[in-house]
């Protein structure tokens, strides 16, 4: 696999650090390509919060179209260490916040912000994407009014979450990955 790199924007062409071996399951360009699209012009001043960070792609990629700040969340320490390395590469500390630890506790714990986007791409085949789902759903203080979560699964992981505060509304499915969006209405 090619390492990944950021596609558009300010920071287009620049090649980041992957995560050694299977600890994160890195985003497609084509994916990610599809789901800035879905997002558009909307992403600007925007404010992201990239949980299961990885590698960073996903939320540097919503910093280098636009988005006015960025968190990143990221618990296993080998990926924390290149997430850091990576957000270096922008030059510009001050666009993002870096956290380590767990996730699920971030989220339950607050912010300092509310967020305008959500994406959610834990590990694989464990069901943490959709209890993410329905953490972020119980903390609906860390959203936006009309601010969308976005979870990247499997298609063969998907099912019907119940949900109190968050809507879904569409789903596109790009070969083995899958982009659920919600929103909160």
């Amino acid at each position: 696999m090619t390492p990944p790199r950021i596609i558009a924007g300010q920071y287009k062409g620049m090649r980041l650090q992957p995560v050694p071996g299977t600890v994160t399951r890195p985003i497609t360009d084509r994916v990610k390509e599809a789901l800035f699209n879905v997002i558009g012009a909307d992403i600007v001043d925007s404010v992201f919060l990239d949980l299961f960070g990885g590698t960073g792609s996903v939320g540097m990629e919503a910093l280098s179209r636009g988005a006015a700040f960025a968190v990143f969340i990221e618990k296993d320490n080998t990926a924390f260490h290149v997430l850091a390395k990576n957000l270096s590469l922008t030059k510009n500390s001050e666009k993002y916040k870096l956290l380590r630890g767990d996730a699920f506790s971030y989220v339950d714990k607050g912010f300092e912000q509310a967020f305008d986007y959500v994406f959610i791409a834990p590990p694989q085949y464990k069901e943490m994407w959709e209890k993410m789902v329905q953490e972020v759903d119980q903390n609906p203080s860390i959203l936006e009014k009309n601010a969308w979560v976005i979870a990247q699964i499997d298609p063969n992981e998907y099912k019907v979450i119940p949900l109190s505060n968050l809507r879904e509304f569409d789903q596109r499915d790009y070969g083995s990955t899958r982009l659920v969006f919600y929103i909160n209405p």
